[in-house]
């Protein structure tokens, strides 16, 4: 009556086994981001549901035994039955097991945002002969790489799900897991095949048909068979070690994109994060590694195909560049960038923006010198630091409001902040970012750490105490006559 519950020692073992957790979070609500002192990863949660006996432990266990390179736990919503009443006990043939009301849910919320803290949780042990919870016996579960949540109503709280990155609904035949459960709750539970019977027909049944059923709706993954079902679990597998490899912020905002790491990228950032790197290596290195970015940024636009005839005489079919395109640098450190993308891009249009802070409350202001028909055009947006995110966010809101389409914008920086990550993913869905890598976070000046200080100085050779002459026009009433303001120079390539 209480799901499909079966004992594997096996993943028991691998489960309470995993020690150290590394993971901090999860994508509920605010994201929490750990300081510069080091940012804790993110572990990928999964959720499995379906009706009773449909074979969500033995899909779990599979799963289990396919990251074995990976530490996993196991939590089941089985574990967090509330114990009955002396009332309840005493009539509980007429007490509904599958009603969502029979878990104690904040029990299991709670647990799963200590995991989510990278804290160790303590998980109920539940007697299913006696119907009450063993005040004495917990099963210590650990932070880990993947946490599994199993069980028949797991997708029917809100609050539980906004904790999973990937939901996989079992969808088993009514009579399997009718016949299943008879010879669960039979061999295992001391029941007899009339009481199970009587059971299923009068709670069973309708809880599934009224609670389990609608939710499969959530599911990203329906998995018909269940354990027999082994390549969808082969597929499942391979999205998960992806999501593994990818950065934390990859499994939130899947329109993040990172540059493929390698001994080359790694050396480049060694060196112009390094302090003592001179100016000539500095520009050196970072002109590579802005190549890079823009490289990978070119190839997230629309192509069509197109055929040609090579030199052979033979047809090679292959695609046409985006022909409606511009670049936009935020001055001043996103001019930087503009070299690299006139190098990939011959005759592109380059507009500017400028954006200062005044103050301390926050305002922004703005030039800016565009092309007419940037409405009509898709867009790379260039800043080499995503701190946080403000001045990015009102570099995008004056795109959109020349007409730019939120989803033709994309973003290139050289390492982004997870806090500027997240004030322009979620204020902006639509974009696409990329980056060459994501750095730990903001210290306590607002500073991108570990960083690599005040990119623009470094690359133009300036330094913090010169005077600065700001010319200040707002983005909502910019007066015509603002471009005959000294900045008219700036032009837009």
């Amino acid at each position: 009556m209480l799901g499909d519950k079966l004992a594997k020692p096996e993943s028991d073992h691998v489960m309470e086994n995993a020690t150290d957790g590394h993971f901090s979070g999860l994508h509920c609500g605010e994201y929490p981001v750990t300081k510069h002192k080091g940012a804790n990863k993110v572990p990928f949660i999964i959720g499995v549901a379906g009706g009773t006996a449909s074979g969500k432990t033995t899909v779990c266990d599979m799963i289990i035994q396919q990251l074995h390179d990976h530490r996993v736990v196991l939590v089941n919503q089985d574990s967090f039955y509330r114990g009955l009443t002396p009332e309840e006990s005493a009539k509980v043939s007429e007490y509904n097991f599958d009603h969502p009301d029979a878990f104690d849910t904040e029990q299991l919320l709670d647990c799963l945002e200590k995991l989510k803290a990278n804290q160790p949780i303590k998980i109920p042990e539940y007697d299913f002969k006696r119907h009450q919870r063993c005040t004495e016996k917990f099963r210590k579960v650990n932070a880990s790489d993947v946490i599994i949540v199993e069980g028949i109503l797991i997708f029917h709280d809100i609050r539980v799900r906004e904790y999973m990155n990937m939901k996989i609904f079992v969808d088993t035949d009514a009579d399997v897991r009718l016949a299943r459960r008879i010879r669960r709750d039979t061999l295992e539970r001391g029941r007899d095949v009339n009481g199970v019977i009587e059971q299923y027909g009068k709670f069973v049944k309708p809880a599934f048909d009224d609670f389990v059923l609608p939710t499969k709706k959530y599911a990203d993954v329906i998995l018909p068979r269940g354990g027999d079902n082994h390549v969808a679990i082969d597929l499942i597998v391979q999205h998960i070690r992806t999501k593994l490899e990818q950065h934390d912020l990859r499994k939130i905002y899947p329109n993040v994109f990172v540059i493929q790491s390698t001994f080359q990228v790694r050396g480049m950032h060694t060196l112009i994060r390094d302090q003592d790197t001179t100016k000539h290596d500095f520009v050196f290195y970072a002109d590579r590694l802005i190549r890079l970015v823009v490289e990978h940024g070119l190839g997230h636009l629309p192509f069509t195909e197109k055929q040609v005839i090579t030199p052979t005489g033979s047809i090679y079919v292959g695609v046409d560049f985006c022909k409606q395109l511009c670049g936009v640098s935020i001055i001043r450190s996103g001019e930087s960038m503009e070299n690299a993308l006139r190098a990939c891009c011959k005759g592109i249009k380059i507009g500017k923006i400028l954006i200062h802070r005044e103050g301390d409350n926050g305002k922004q202001l703005v030039y800016e010198k565009l092309p007419r028909d940037i409405a009509n055009r898709h867009v790379l947006l260039m800043d080499p630091i995503l701190g946080t995110g403000n001045s990015a966010i009102q570099a995008i809101l004056l795109l959109l409001q020349k007409g730019v389409p939120e989803n033709q914008i994309i973003f290139l920086n050289l390492i982004s902040a997870p806090e500027g990550i997240h004030a322009v993913c979620k204020k902006f869905p639509l974009l696409k970012i990329v980056t060459s890598e994501i750095d730990a976070g903001l210290n306590e000046e607002y500073r991108v750490v570990p960083g690599m200080g005040e990119f623009g100085d470094r690359y133009f050779g300036t330094d913090d105490g010169g005077p600065e002459l700001m010319y200040k026009i707002s983005i909502e009433n910019k007066p015509p006559q603002a471009l005959n303001s000294p900045l008219k120079s700036l032009g837009n390539g």
